[in-house]
């Protein structure tokens, strides 16, 4: 079970979190009234509303059990399902089902307008009542299945007592089709089919991409705990080794975990000495060594010989599951914020519908009769059809987004351009982040000889700083020497034979820096020190984040000294040896304190954080788990696409803005002179498709956004 055990303030009894998915949330009036009625229920402290996974977690005594939860759900009108520990998730087919559905308006919507052209064009009599009935044979079957998603939602809403955004969405449409039919089976002069399929296009791509953002969200934390071993080799009693999956380690076995292996739990090492890799912990790119006693966690890898590692903690258990558990909890907060569009659509559509109705009214007690106050009532939801409103974002954000990718910045969630544009301070992790996060060696004293001796050795290992070693010396174009019987010892390094000369490549005894390797050859002895040098555009990147009002300090999970140097190359203030909580603590802080933090990380201890974050960028070697986490991912060994990100992005919430007035200034026009009869279905349709392109056209600006930068 997915829950965590706390004790509520004011008793003794325990409080449970259980989480749910609860597919049918549709808008803010959901969330509000999960997150206001579910507490009011006897055993329930508190609902959270994740909108972006379409997830609820509860927090509720253990005296309510899943079929309580579930039912106090369903009165509210939601059904849910239980999620399970810690999932990794996989696409429930919601996304595959909108991009179909997108795939059949958008086909059916240039359909019809093609059809609708020959009839602006002034086609009458029969050729007008055929191309109406052809639009008809198209729009009916596409809003038919289209319109599923909204329909299926208005009616679960209406069943409940409740209302959403799909109730006057479905109307709307409907309504349309409905009047439409009535015109085309009597030979009237106008149908508006290409306006009720045109509507649901554009709000069928804008829940295509909230329903790939949850996918996106479930592959980050898929990509986190896949880091973890999926089998592990338990020592028997006998001496003997049985191979089990993960998930029926319990604590307190014995584990046999070869070199190269992921471990696939927590545990204490028994037997056995050597180094793990264990950047998705700490960010630090040196191995870590590790000796009878020193813990080690699930998803580390042991980069030398044998270790035999008690289990101390399985599963959900494990520091790799927390982190996940961090990330999601992190997605939960950064998913309050809600879109531009959606806080004007929230109002915008049923104000608008409400105005179509007074109009029916209006005009019936006038006296002008049903059909007439039917047709300008239609005219009124046409004029007002939020096409240029659901434009003004997405049209800036495409454009946008467009541009960045072809300057090295994959945005991933056109939402993020707003967040960034907001951001006014931005932490950085070091090590393959400021960094270049490749330990580099310093060859210059090494003769070719000792080079290609380096090089013999160096090539037959996968640490870290072997592996820096052979790159720098095939790049200056080293051949290896031939080095017989090579073996590598955990914790010694690596040992050869060089023309029956005894040679090595170690850790050096006279010091304990870990970017500091001793290369002897016979009794000669070279001295290797690394860097893991700073991207050569760091400074400049800061700099222009400095002069578009942003601070930028260095947050890092490495070792004090490391973090310093970087600092001091930089000029920036740095904290070092921040775990992934910390870092989490730091981004509430800046929050609390009225800031809009921006995080720039790539290990998987940054994926918490690259969550958290009002928005998030990593680069293209970071981990999969930070490269799902985060909003942007930059590729390249240049920073400047950071500082590009955010320059762009609050261009583009200018021409966001922009946008916006247009399209309340037109409805402000255009509302009036429908209301009043002035404005027939077929022109408020053309008024309608001009303002979209007036939108667009404004959006089409962006397209040179970022240009001039360097």
């Amino acid at each position: 079970m997915n829950a965590h055990v706390d004790f509520h303030s004011a008793n003794t009894q325990a409080l449970i979190d259980t989480r749910f998915t609860v597919p049918g949330m549709r808008c803010a009036g959901c969330i509000a009234k999960i997150e206001r009625e579910l507490p009011k229920v006897e055993g329930i402290e508190q609902a959270r509303v994740n909108f972006s996974a379409k997830r609820v977690a509860i927090r509720h005594s253990a005296e309510l059990n899943e079929t309580d939860l579930t039912a106090a759900l369903q009165r509210l009108g939601f059904e849910s399902q239980r999620v399970a520990d810690n999932p990794v998730g996989t696409d429930d087919g919601d996304t595959r089902r909108l991009l179909r559905a997108v795939a059949v308006a958008g086909f059916g919507m240039m359909n019809i307008m093609l059809l609708s052209v020959s009839i602006w064009s002034g086609a009458g009599g029969a050729t007008r009542d055929l191309f109406h009935w052809l639009s008809a044979i198209i729009a009916l079957p596409v809003i038919a299945y289209s319109g599923r998603p909204f329909f299926a939602s208005a009616l679960m809403a209406l069943r409940f007592r409740r209302t959403n955004m799909d109730v006057p969405i479905s109307i709307g449409v409907l309504l349309a089709t409905g009047l439409s039919i009535y015109e085309t089976s009597t030979g009237g002069g106008h149908a508006y089919f290409e306006s009720a399929v045109m509507l649901l296009f554009f709000l069928l791509c804008g829940r295509a991409l909230d329903a790939t953002m949850r996918t996106r969200t479930r592959a980050g934390i898929g990509a986190l705990l896949g880091r973890m071993g999926r089998s592990a080799s338990v020592l028997q009693a006998d001496g003997s080794t049985r191979r089990i999956v993960a998930e029926d380690l319990e604590p307190g076995m014995l584990v046999l975990v070869a070199a190269g292996e992921a471990l696939a739990a927590d545990g204490v090492v028994e037997e056995g000495q050597g180094a793990v890799d264990n950047a998705m912990l700490t960010g630090e790119s040196a191995p870590e060594s590790v000796v009878v006693g020193s813990e080690v966690h699930a998803g580390a890898i042991n980069l030398f010989g044998p270790l035999h590692v008690r289990v101390t903690a399985v599963s959900g258990d494990t520091v790799l599951a927390e982190i996940a558990r961090l990330m999601d909890d992190a997605g939960q907060s950064r998913s309050r914020y809600v879109r531009i569009a959606d806080r004007a659509s929230r109002l915008y559509a049923p104000a608008v519908h409400s105005l179509a109705a007074l109009a029916f009214l209006g005009w019936m007690i006038a006296g002008a009769g049903w059909h007439q106050s039917l047709v300008i009532a239609i005219a009124v939801l046409i004029i007002t059809c939020p096409c240029a409103m659901g434009l003004a974002v997405p049209a800036a954000q495409v454009v946008a987004s467009g541009a960045l990718i072809k300057r090295g910045l994959l945005v991933k969630d056109g939402s993020a351009l707003e967040r960034l544009a907001e951001v006014d301070v931005a932490l950085f992790d070091k090590t393959g982040t400021l960094t270049l996060g490749a330990p580099r060696p310093d060859i210059s004293g090494l003769d070719e000889q000792t080079r290609s001796i380096a090089l013999g050795l160096a090539q037959a290992s996968r640490h870290p700083l072997s592996l820096g070693l052979a790159d720098a010396l095939r790049a200056a174009g080293v051949q290896p020497a031939q080095v017989e019987n090579v073996s590598e010892q955990g914790g010694h390094g690596l040992s050869g034979l060089w023309r029956d000369k005894l040679v090595s490549l170690g850790k050096p005894e006279t010091t304990q820096d870990s970017m500091t390797s001793e290369l002897r050859i016979g009794t000669s002895q070279h001295i290797l020190r690394y860097t893991d040098p700073v991207r050569s555009d760091a400074r400049s990147a800061i700099e222009q984040l400095k002069g578009l009002g942003i601070e930028s300090r260095i947050v890092s999970g490495d070792r004090s000294r490391s973090v310093t140097d970087v600092a001091n190359q930089l000029g920036l203030f740095a904290q070092a040896g921040a775990s992934p909580q910390d870092k989490l603590a730091i981004l509430e802080t800046l929050s609390r304190a009225g800031h809009k933090p921006l995080m720039v990380g790539d290990g998987i201890n940054d994926g918490p954080a690259l969550a958290a974050a009002h928005a998030s960028i990593a680069p293209g070697t970071a981990s999969d788990a930070s490269q799902q986490a985060a909003d942007a991912v930059f590729i390249g060994e240049r920073l400047a696409p950071v500082a590009l990100a955010v320059s762009v992005a609050q261009q583009t919430m200018r021409i966001v803005r922009q946008n916006f007035t247009f399209a309340i200034g037109y409805n402000i026009l255009a509302v009036p002179l429908a209301l009043a009869g002035m404005v027939t279905p077929l022109i408020a349709a053309i008024a309608m498709s001009l303002s979209s392109l007036v939108v667009v056209g404004n959006s089409l600006r962006l397209a040179r956004a970022g240009r001039d930068k360097p």
